[in-house]
């Protein structure tokens, strides 16, 4: 039974989201001719993969593999729709690419969740600062960004490079006129500006992506989060944590706990055991179940160590040894 994507963005139920979640499994442990192989690898035949009937019995892909494997349904045929979407990392890392067949599911995803969290998208003002980003080609969060800047119907709203004087301008005179202002930017770029110096706009929302591009030391969120407050005159700050593999982002409104939207979830699993999932307030491994990753693979272990609560949120505490250093929300504390 092959699911249709036309559902998702109305799951509004534990129960709804695992009939999907399994529905998708069984279609992509078919279909996706890599995570096909990877279960076969691992001992799956047919009669064992219709046997998984918990999304806590599913393998996941680990990350990597999007670095030298095209992830992707083999049904899917690559038009002129396609867009490829490629981590950030420095020079001589292999870049994972995430090929996406209609950009507008991807468009669907980020919309409908950023609605969710942050209201109607056109009432504010959406400044992005990001120049790691915009120097370089295949970045889903600048594609992201460039959808909502152009979705806003504040004149403002737009991307800085490192024109830190004219965004100081914006942002003083949307906190006169009281204009619902989203700042969006790299760590260190947040910090940059800050430093050249503070303002005090309480109504803002400051939410930073991670990311210090090696211009300047890794800090531990709670420290990094206390400067950006005194700096911007904020009482939280919002983080977004997302990455090139997937077509979802969660969002943390402060204290660095991020939400799923209903279409994607996180499960945590044993460091040293990828296949067994930990309980609730122990620490493990990021898995995560992506929902609109429909033609690639919706089951992505990643590199990320973090903590779930009981309610669902979910905290980023780092990355396991050894693993690529990239640009998503990624601090280590």
């Amino acid at each position: 039974m092959n699911l249709t994507i036309e559902n998702f963005w109305e799951i509004n139920s534990e129960a709804a989201f695992e009939k999907a979640a399994l529905q998708l499994f069984y279609q992509q442990a078919q279909h996706c001719r890599v995570y096909a192989e990877f279960l076969k690898h691992l001992g799956f035949d047919k009669q064992a993969i219709l046997g998984i009937n918990e999304i806590t019995q599913i393998p996941f892909l680990p990350v990597s593999f999007f670095k030298n494997q095209l992830v992707l349904d083999q049904r899917i045929k690559i038009t002129d729709k396609a867009i490829t979407f490629s981590s950030s990392g420095t020079t001589g890392m292999v870049q994972s690419k995430h090929i996406v067949p209609d950009a507008s599911l991807y468009e669907k995803s980020f919309n409908t969740a950023f609605e969710k969290f942050y209201g109607n998208l056109k009432d504010a003002c959406f400044l992005a600062l990001l120049p790691s980003y915009l120097e370089r080609e295949g970045s889903s969060l600048i594609y992201m960004a460039e959808a909502l800047i152009h979705q806003s119907e504040q004149p403002a709203s737009g991307f800085f490079l490192d024109d830190l004087k004219q965004l100081r301008s914006i942002l003083l005179y949307n906190k006169e006129k009281a204009i619902p202002t989203i700042l969006l930017g790299v760590t260190y770029a947040l910090l940059d500006f800050i430093e050249v110096g503070s303002i005090s706009f309480p109504e803002l929302i400051v939410m930073e992506t991670g990311g210090m591009k090696g211009k300047r030391k890794e800090m531990i969120r709670p420290e990094l989060h206390e400067i950006l407050r005194s700096g911007f005159g904020v009482e939280k700050i919002h983080s977004e944590y997302g990455m090139t593999e997937l077509l979802s982002q969660a969002y943390s409104k402060g204290d660095g706990l991020f939400t799923c939207p209903p279409w994607m979830k996180v499960l945590l699993r044993e460091p040293n055991d990828p296949f067994t999932i930990v309980k609730n307030n122990q620490a493990g491994g990021i898995n995560i179940i992506d929902l609109a990753n429909v033609h690639s693979c919706a089951f992505i272990a990643t590199q990320d160590l973090g903590k779930l609560l009981p309610d669902g949120r979910f905290e980023v505490l780092g990355r396991f040894d050894q693993s690529d250093l990239r640009g998503c929300n990624l601090l280590v504390q």
